[in-house]
């Protein structure tokens, strides 16, 4: 039943954003039971993408039975020859340091916390890998990674 109700709010919440015109490119993956494993390597392919890029906005659906306070990311970006534009670590806030409350919206116990990362995606750009770097073989309460790219 769980799994009905996620993937129906997930379905309606991609619905709902999906009317929007400010992004170029949307794409989530989900992971089995709800972890993200440190070997899984979240690829999004954007060859179809025109050649304007924009600003990178990464998305991360979690549960309350994410342990910390944040997730840091590593964020690979290459070209079609897979020489290496960018290798970069962030850190995504998933829950409030102080309160203790989900960051981003949601219902029950699961929340999408989004956070614009300050790059720009290069023109150049085919494919953007996405790593948890954690330093835990897995992340328990981590459901899905996203990638946006919104126009410039």
């Amino acid at each position: 039943m769980t799994k009905i109700y996620q993937a129906s709010v997930l379905g309606l919440v991609l619905l709902l954003f999906s009317c929007g015109k400010d992004r170029m490119y949307e794409e989530y993956h989900s992971f089995d039971a709800d972890r993200w494993q440190e070997t899984d390597s979240i690829s999004f392919d954007l060859t179809n993408l025109d050649s304007m890029r924009g600003k990178a906005v990464v998305g991360i659906r979690y549960t309350e039975e994410y342990l910390f306070s944040n997730c840091y990311i590593k964020l690979i970006v290459q070209d079609s020859r897979q020489v290496v534009l960018m290798d970069s670590l962030w850190n995504v806030p998933i829950f409030d340091r102080k309160t203790g409350k989900p960051i981003g919206q949601g219902f029950g116990n699961t929340f999408t916390t989004y956070d614009t990362l300050p790059i720009t995606i290069p023109t150049k750009a085919t494919k953007v890998i996405i790593l948890q770097y954690m330093r835990k073989a897995e992340l328990e309460g981590i459901e899905a990674v996203g990638l946006k790219v919104l126009k410039p």
